[in-house]
């Protein structure tokens, strides 16, 4: 398990679901439920979704939802859990040793990565890994881009021989938010991103790191 991916964990424990899946078919009855959430979210926002919403186009009863989840922001929760865990697959991938010629070459893949999923992952645009639903547990400060941010820093020293520095880990941390932020409003009302704004998070991401990474 490398770096990323053993960060996973630690963002997604604490979607609240009630029966965690332990049979294939329970397991597939909780993907179609949250798959039926993205859906209606990339329709009608994450505002308005309700758990009757989720059960009438997943074809199930409300009582099947909520053996799952207590309340609509459970599904929220969960959504963005699962969000995160594709999300940090993929930066998992980018960040391998050696794939990108420079450090700041794969950060501004995980900027790519977070367009990516904003274009083909449904729901992902409105319920993505760094927004408002806040994935960890109250009583910590961190964030979910923050725990990113970390993970990403510790790849680059394990596979980019980045020093390992306050500095080069704020710089990390203001790109990820960077990245988060404008892909967030690059793709708020185009589904396949716009494209001054997307070139302008890249060209941001490698300024804030130009000369610390």
């Amino acid at each position: 398990m490398n770096i990323i991916e053993s960060s996973t964990p630690m963002l997604s424990a604490s979607a609240p679901i009630r029966n965690e899946p332990v049979q294939a078919r329970s397991t597939a009855r909780l993907a179609t439920l949250l798959d039926s959430a993205a859906a209606v979210i990339d329709e009608i926002g994450y505002e308005r979704l309700t758990t009757a919403m989720v059960a009438e186009r997943a074809g199930a009863s409300i009582g099947t939802v909520y053996r799952y989840f207590p309340d609509r922001i459970a599904v929220l929760q969960s959504l963005a859990a699962r969000n995160t865990e594709r999300l940090m697959g993929r930066v998992s991938a980018e960040l391998a040793a050696g794939r990108h010629p420079s450090a700041t070459d794969a950060v501004v893949a995980v900027l790519d990565a977070m367009a990516e999923l904003s274009r083909t992952e449904p729901g992902y645009r409105s319920v993505r890994a760094g927004d408002v639903l806040d994935l960890l547990p109250p009583q910590t400060e961190a964030t979910a881009n923050a725990m990113m941010a970390d993970a990403v820093s510790d790849a680059l020293v394990a596979g980019y021989g980045v020093a390992d520095t306050a500095e080069v880990r704020l710089a990390v941390g203001t790109a990820v938010e960077i990245a988060d932020a404008l892909v967030a409003r690059g793709f708020a009302r185009s589904a396949e991103g716009d494209t001054t704004l997307l070139a302008e998070a890249e060209r941001a991401v490698r300024a804030v790191l130009a000369g610390r990474v």
